[in-house]
């Protein structure tokens, strides 16, 4: 398992904003979909934010109390992070708030591949629908991760917006998170060693000739490492030909495309100029987010990861 969720949750609700009047129904997440903050006050999305500790101090994720740059940068110094499984009862404490609106609820989950989160989550919605007769909720399996559950929710929201009901955008995403696919590739092994990754062998070699193992997303949602490449411009251009092989319309992919890093905004905005130039007809400029300090307290500085819509994942 890649890592198991939290311990307590706050949702960034205004019931008085445009979404919650315009539907029957209310979209919530989790925050590692690694959006901004600001993304998800704007997008008008309520999300349960997760915890992580480092050096055994417990910090809510957004909160703002420590920043990523120090996040990473205490990491690269032999901090120790880690994170717990979200309750029941901490997921009913985030949808009681909702159903008492009266509107219905979709909630997007973090991916079951790697935290038993949704288990929580479906067990807290159901207790919720007893006590509020009339309300649904229905929890999704994103089978996604960072900047790849949030380019699920960025289309999600699009669709909510466009007037989708219920059931349609339950439909559509559960249709549509295999197609987000999902490329990391990793500069850094030490964390992959220290979360059981990678043997201490297979670190001791990789760094001696500079491999970079090349992941992604499987469509059970879990993270797998599929090849390895000698150096990172070898890893980037590898990456860059499974988007030629694997997006929507090959080349001429004009989605949303998506970039995280666990700090090495460097190598992430090389990576999207790269995209940028391979393809021309992008709908914008790709967007570059942080991994989440929840994230990457498992995957640790030197993570790059690249997102877009394309072919059902096969893996």
């Amino acid at each position: 398992m890649f890592f198991t969720g939290v311990r307590f949750n706050v949702a960034c609700v205004n019931f008085e904003k445009r979404g919650y009047t315009m539907s029957d129904y209310i979209l919530t997440c989790g925050s590692t979909a690694d959006l901004t903050k600001d993304y998800y006050t704007n997008s008008e999305l309520p999300y349960i934010a997760f915890h992580y500790s480092i050096d055994g101090v417990e910090h809510n994720e957004l909160d703002g109390s420590l920043s990523i740059e120090d996040f990473y940068s205490r990491m690269a110094n032999g901090s120790d992070t880690s994170t717990s499984q979200i309750n029941m009862m901490e997921f009913k404490d985030f949808f009681e708030p909702l159903a008492q609106t009266g509107k219905d609820i979709i909630h997007i989950c973090f991916s079951s591949g790697l935290t038993g989160t949704i288990n929580s989550a479906i067990s807290a919605a159901e207790e919720i629908m007893e006590e509020y007769p009339g309300i649904r909720i229905k929890v999704v399996d994103s089978l996604s991760a960072s900047s790849g559950y949030g380019l699920l929710m960025d289309s999600i929201v699009e669709k909510r917006d466009s007037g989708y009901s219920f059931d349609e955008l339950v439909d559509y995403a559960e249709k549509e998170r295999t197609r987000i696919q999902h490329w990391f590739y990793s500069t850094d092994l030490t964390f992959y060693k220290k979360g059981g990754r990678i043997s201490a062998a297979s670190y001791a070699v990789g760094t001696l000739l500079n491999i970079v193992p090349i992941m992604t997303v499987t469509y059970e949602g879990k993270l797998e490492v599929v090849e390895k490449e000698r150096g990172r411009k070898k890893a980037l251009k590898n990456v860059i030909e499974k988007m030629r092989k694997l997006a929507d319309d090959g080349e001429n992919y004009n989605g949303k495309c998506y970039i995280s890093h666990a700090g090495c905004l460097e190598e992430a905005q090389t990576l999207a100029t790269a995209v940028e130039e391979a393809f021309p007809n992008l709908k914008e400029p790709v967007s570059v987010f942080d991994i989440g300090t929840v994230i990457g307290s498992h995957t640790g500085p030197g993570t790059v990861a690249l997102f877009y819509h394309g072919a059902e994942r096969e893996i």
